[in-house]
């Protein structure tokens, strides 16, 4: 069997040449935010970029020139467990693979087209001759199906930049066709430790199938970290004390403001390149808009702490935005007239929302995911869409597998009630859909699914 060496973020690895190599053993360090520091001992002039639920592309050297290879193609891809849909990719997945290189590389990419129409690729905001710039018809042919074209020139420039398709935008984006153009500097001032990478977008899936509908403009209903929703979104592992870089790009239809708990950060590049030290500004959110690439680094703290859209609709899985408002809305006696026709039919939202949180088991249309999900250390998270977890800790296991964090005594909010001395009386658990369904032991519903709460 013949076998090839292909290089990856600076590292030789040896591979065989009849195995397609989609990142899987990089993906799972990526998972685990450990192949930094792994990279970094094998003498690389930067720290590999980490994508959670990604991959960095491959490239070969030839004659002194980084070789990449990209397919676009249909895919299968995962948005989080229990929920598959049909897109557009590169290399077979969404986001494509982060391409990495350093000023002053000279690149060659070579872009099959496998799609059923025309494409052409754009590399956002490099700098480089315009017959390179792939926005079809103006800078280039077309690449029609089963043809290959090279696109090559010589980075001079470092940052944060894109590539996404530039035939047929508005089905080809929608679908997918995006990813990661990182490119380093010859030098860097102070070593990064954690360099992390997260592209936003938007779809309309409708519950129960499984094609993205990309003439949505406004009203969609999935929002991903990497073409991820929460809880399939993988998290940022770091450890106590490193300086982390997160890159977030977006060549969606919304703004997205992203809000980093437990920590300040400055925000120290756009997609024009890094600002001076004098020019940055501390934030706690970042807002990143279609066609804007923002870095944020600082130094992180020990715990577990949210990262998400902070648009109240974005760390959300599908819901519909049609229905009543129906908080303070007394549904007694009424639920049990409506189930004499709709046996399914369950009264929810007179006090909230959170219930849906507790809705384990609940029947959901195929292919769709619930509106809100997770399950951390103290309960239900009770969050979707754009929505993952940074977790850092003093010492990183090697497995990567960091579980939730420990809290120091006295560090966790706690309820003020005092705690009666007489042993309060067993209560009885009740389904909220099936009140007859009661007992005296915490469990589900054996009708719905649904968490028994106290009576």
């Amino acid at each position: 069997m013949r076998k090839q060496y292909v290089v990856l973020g600076g590292l030789t690895l040896l591979v065989l040449a009849a195995t397609t190599f989609r990142g899987t053993a990089g993906s799972l360090l990526h998972a685990a935010g450990l192949l930094g520091g792994h990279a970094q001992a094998q003498g690389l002039p930067y720290t590999p970029v980490i994508t959670p639920n990604g991959s960095t592309l491959p490239f070969t050297v030839e004659d002194g020139v980084k070789v990449f290879r990209l397919t676009v193609e249909a895919c299968r891809h995962e948005i989080a467990p229990g929920m598959v849909v049909n897109a557009w990719c590169y290399n077979g997945q969404t986001p494509g693979p982060t391409i990495e290189a350093v000023e002053g590389d000279r690149v060659r990419i070579l872009v099959t087209n496998t799609l059923p129409e025309p494409t052409a690729v754009h590399w956002h905001g490099v700098i480089l001759p315009s017959g390179m710039d792939g926005v079809g018809g103006l800078n280039q042919r077309y690449i029609a199906n089963g043809d290959t074209f090279a696109y090559e020139f010589t980075l001079k420039q470092h940052g944060t930049q894109m590539y996404h398709s530039h035939g047929d935008e508005m089905v080809q984006i929608g679908l997918g066709t995006m990813g990661f153009f990182v490119i380093h500097p010859k030098e860097r001032t102070e070593k990064i430790d954690r360099d992390f990478a997260i592209f936003l977008n938007e779809w309309f899936v409708q519950p129960g199938s499984a094609n993205p509908n990309p003439n949505i403009m406004t009203d969609f209903n999935l929002f991903t970290f990497n073409s991820r929703a929460f809880p399939g979104t993988a998290p940022l592992v770091a450890k106590t004390g490193d300086r982390v870089r997160i890159r977030i790009g977006n060549v969606g239809q919304e703004c997205h403001p992203i809000h980093l708990h437990g920590h300040h950060f400055n925000v120290v590049a756009t997609d024009g390149g890094e600002i001076p030290p004098s020019a940055q500004w501390p934030e706690t959110t970042v807002d990143v808009c279609p066609g804007e690439t923002r870095d944020i680094e600082f130094i992180a703290n020990p715990g577990d702490w949210a990262i998400h859209c902070h648009k109240r609709h974005h760390p959300m899985n599908p819901m519909g935005h049609d229905i009543p408002l129906m908080i303070g809305v007394k549904q007694e006696g009424v639920d049990s007239q409506i189930r004499s026709l709709l046996p399914e039919y369950m009264a929810m939202g007179e006090t909230g929302m959170h219930e849906h949180a507790t809705m384990h088991g609940h029947t959901l249309p195929e292919n769709t995911l619930p509106m809100v999900a997770g399950e951390g250390p103290f309960g239900p998270i009770g969050m979707g869409g754009m929505f993952t977890v940074l977790k850092v800790r003093d010492t990183l296991p090697s497995d990567g597998d960091v579980g939730w964090y420990t809290n120091p005594p006295g560090t966790v909010a706690e309820s003020t009630r005092k705690v009666s001395q007489q042993a309060p009386a067993a209560p009885t658990y009740v389904c909220p859909m099936h009140p007859e369904v009661r007992q005296q032991r915490p469990g589900s519903c054996p009708k719905c699914g649904m968490t028994l709460r106290p009576e």
